[in-house]
């Protein structure tokens, strides 16, 4: 058999289409089926790839998770050591901080913006519920060591994607143009008291 035959069908080669087709598969089975439904298998056969082919290109499913919401950036590496190194102390200070470096950044918003339209589908809500949160906000309150933080970090996300959206998507004024520092000062307690006090 000779080599332009032997390669087995209905597999695609490595490629930036494979990766774009594998990107398109991932997202259909995460907005379809949530996080902890989709499998590496799964997806590979819907891109028609071999699934070590996917986790060549990208790890692990919480990376190909990641890769697949198209961030700019990736919030892990960004929020575990940033909010994390100083203890559950003043973390949501940190916390509000990052999050607000990362979306005033005018090379970073659109990008950021088309995320959240893409995420506010209804078809898409289980990527929030069951990939970002355990994915993204999960290890924050993980490496924290506060207790219960299956129930603690939800609350704090209601409260950062609410201003996010109202700051960003919605511009509800003075949210919108309130200096950033003037929005950790306000937010902060309060989502410091999720982290931290006791819960109800």
């Amino acid at each position: 058999m000779s080599a332009s035959t032997s390669s087995p069908r209905g597999r695609r080669p490595g490629s930036p289409d494979t990766r774009a087709a594998i990107l398109d598969a991932a997202r259909a089975r995460f907005a379809e089926g949530g996080f902890r439904a989709t499998t590496i298998r799964a997806v590979a056969a819907d891109a028609g790839v071999d699934a070590a082919l996917v986790h060549h290109y990208f790890g692990t499913k919480d990376d190909l998770f990641l890769a697949s919401l198209a961030l700019p950036v990736d919030p892990r590496a960004l929020l575990v050591p940033a909010v994390t190194a100083g203890g559950p102390e003043g973390a949501a200070e940190r916390l509000l901080t990052t999050f607000l470096g990362v979306w005033d950044d005018p090379e970073l918003q659109p990008a950021l913006l088309t995320m959240v339209r893409g995420l506010m589908d209804p078809a898409a809500t289980r990527l929030v519920s069951e990939g970002f949160l355990p994915v993204v906000l999960g290890p924050v309150g993980q490496a924290l060591g506060i207790d219960r933080p299956e129930h603690r970090m939800p609350i704090v996300a209601s409260q950062v994607l609410g201003v996010i959206l109202l700051r960003y998507l919605v511009r509800v004024e003075p949210l919108a143009s309130m200096p950033a520092e003037q929005v950790v000062a306000t937010y902060a307690p309060t989502i410091q008291r999720y982290l931290v006090d006791p819960l109800p």
